[in-house]
């Protein structure tokens, strides 16, 4: 399979792409020394995030690291780093130590590590193009199938959003000694995100701020959580840095992999992409960029080990206090505590058989005021209220970034912000009225799988994107960069597939459903291949770009755009060198 030279002159008589956005002239530029990356000197007015109030970067004379420009830079990772600690991963965190104790703390590093990885890929798209992934999406795919990539990631928003709704909900009812009842929490998460949408109108730092106070507040309630019950750090410390699993069952392979899909989620990839775009860039100047990928991913690494230091403290407290005990054991240590709030339906919550004990949110804050008094239950829930208010607000801008970038579509915030917890909220509205807590908190588990099946329509557009030289120009993934992004985009798509299906086995479904399934799965794994075609192509597949039915469904035409398709553009390329590829 021969591939174009990444070097590659293009024939530089063929006029620029021209087009209009908007109102807005653009021109896509063919030259050696950049080879038709964006032209991104044009002003594009978006509401969405503060794009009239960037942030401006301190200069210097010197190429010295700066602590100033570092600060310029922190934000976006921070915000990202929001989605590892939703109350999702947080419900995940401490089933891992439930059910294999400090025993896959190295699934839990490395699962960060690899989002690292992926996340490093996105914030690059944004700096050096100033279009985000859903942006570029739109650009580089036909009709049809960015339609169906909008329709996958507004799925995956939803099932985040209806997990923070979950959380929330859950902590409302234990900050209120279970005197709101969890479908009245429900409602109330549609109330406190408006309220905490008027926030941005006071500027694009402060709201960075206020997510750094939220993320401060996660890492003082569950750190406090952390100090009362005094975990093993040896055994915690052999968890993290020796990658087996003695003695574990089939559980404990199955949360390994929920670990996987509950860390690395779909839309944060395209959130990440567009947030560094409020920063102030030069993107003509090559080394301003250079420094901004610098900077960005030393912000993306520290904004990413906390929130792994903040999980860690999540896990080691269930796994110290959990792990091997039966539902009996924890039923007698709640009789020993006076709280009327613990006692009430304490014989549901914890039956008094010996059954192993499971856990989600709810139990947990019960366990810890049976364990360490009280006060333990009330900042556990002050802790995932943090985390499900956070979440929201990143969820909220992912979903406007996602419609404004696949559909070239603006919706007021607010209206956007309405739909998406809307759509959230009814279904769990209605399990959280007609049914119980426990059914309430076991939605997490099949959100987690279907947020899992998002994940490959983020990771493929987002490897081909960067991977490919007519976006990136210099900046593209080089060899070994596209190789280490292909196989772990590979090996995470691999194990969320493994974990969706034991889900739906484990669902026990009839015929029916299960002809269903076999259907989606099929139209599922084609819809793939269609996509890695596609990035096969930006990477400079030759003999794919000229295939007649490649060229028929998989790049896109240019009449079919208001904006320029570095595919298309490609394509005109082929022809004139095709001879000189076939025969070099």
């Amino acid at each position: 399979m021969k591939m174009m030279s990444k070097n590659m002159s293009v024939n530089h008589d063929i006029p620029p792409l021209q087009i209009n956005n908007d109102g807005l002239n653009e021109s896509r530029q063919y030259t050696d020394e950049h080879p038709s990356t964006i032209d991104t000197s044009s002003n594009v007015h978006l509401d969405t995030y503060f794009s009239e109030e960037k942030v401006i970067i301190p200069s210097s004379d010197n190429d010295a690291f700066s602590f100033r420009k570092l600060w310029a830079f922190t934000g976006p990772g921070f915000l990202m780093s929001i989605a590892y600690l939703d109350p999702g991963n947080i419900e995940s965190d401490l089933q891992q130590g439930v059910v294999a104790r400090y025993r896959l703390l190295w699934v839990l590093m490395t699962a960060t590590i690899l989002g690292l990885i992926m996340q490093r890929l996105s914030a690059r798209l944004g700096v050096v193009t100033g279009k985000h992934l859903a942006e570029m999406c739109y650009r580089e795919y036909r009709k049809v199938p960015r339609i169906l990539l909008w329709i996958m990631i507004e799925v995956a928003i939803i099932g985040s959003d209806m997990q923070e709704v979950i959380g929330t909900a859950i902590a409302i009812y234990l900050l209120s000694a279970k005197s709101i009842p969890l479908y009245i929490g429900v409602i109330i998460t549609v109330l406190d995100t408006f309220t905490f949408l008027f926030l941005d109108k006071y500027g694009l730092r402060k709201l960075e701020f206020f997510f750094g106070l939220l993320i401060t507040i996660m890492a003082v309630t569950f750190g406090y959580e952390f100090s009362v019950a005094k975990p093993e750090i040896v055994e915690m410390t052999e968890g993290m840095f020796i990658p087996w699993c003695k003695n574990c069952d089939h559980r404990a392979l199955l949360q390994a992999v929920g670990i996987v899909g509950a860390v690395i989620m779909p839309h944060n990839l395209y959130l990440h992409s567009a947030l560094v775009k409020s920063r102030d860039i030069d993107r003509k100047n090559n080394a301003k960029v250079r420094e901004a990928n610098f900077y960005f991913f030393i912000e993306a690494c520290v904004a990413l080990f906390v929130s792994f230091l903040i999980n860690v403290c999540v896990v080691a407290v269930f796994a110290h206090g959990l792990y091997g005990k039966t539902n009996k054991d924890i039923n007698v240590l709640c009789q020993n505590t006076t709280s009327t709030v613990i006692h009430q339906d304490l014989n549901t919550t914890f039956p008094y058989n010996d059954n192993q004990v499971d856990a989600d949110l709810y139990k947990g804050g019960i366990f810890l005021g049976c364990a360490f008094g009280v006060a333990a239950m009330y900042i556990w829930s002050i802790g995932i209220f943090a985390a499900g208010q956070s979440s929201t607000m990143t969820g909220t801008y992912a979903g406007q970034f996602a419609m404004e970038g696949f559909l070239n579509l603006q919706w007021a915030r607010w209206q956007r912000v309405l739909v998406t917890r809307m759509i959230a909220i009814v279904p769990t509205f209605f399990v959280a009225f007609y049914s119980n807590i426990d059914d309430l908190t076991g939605m997490n588990d099949t959100l987690n799988a279907v947020m899992a099946l998002q994940l490959p329509f983020a990771t493929i557009p987002c490897v081909a994107f960067t991977s490919n030289q007519a976006i990136m120009g210099e900046f593209v993934n080089g060899i070994a960069n596209k190789i280490i992004s292909i196989v772990l985009s590979i090996l995470v798509i691999t194990i969320n597939l493994y974990f969706v299906t034991n889900t739906v086995i484990s669902l026990n479904f009839n015929g029916f459903w299960i002809t269903t399934i076999i259907l989606f799965a099929i139209a599922y794994v084609l819809f793939n291949i269609y996509l890695v075609i596609h990035m096969a192509v930006g990477m400079g597949n030759v003999r794919l770009a000229s295939h007649p039915l490649v060229r028929k469904f998989v790049i896109p035409p240019q009449s079919e755009f208001d904006s320029p398709s570095s595919y298309a553009r490609l394509n005109s390329a082929y022809d004139m060198q095709r001879t000189y590829y076939t025969t070099a």
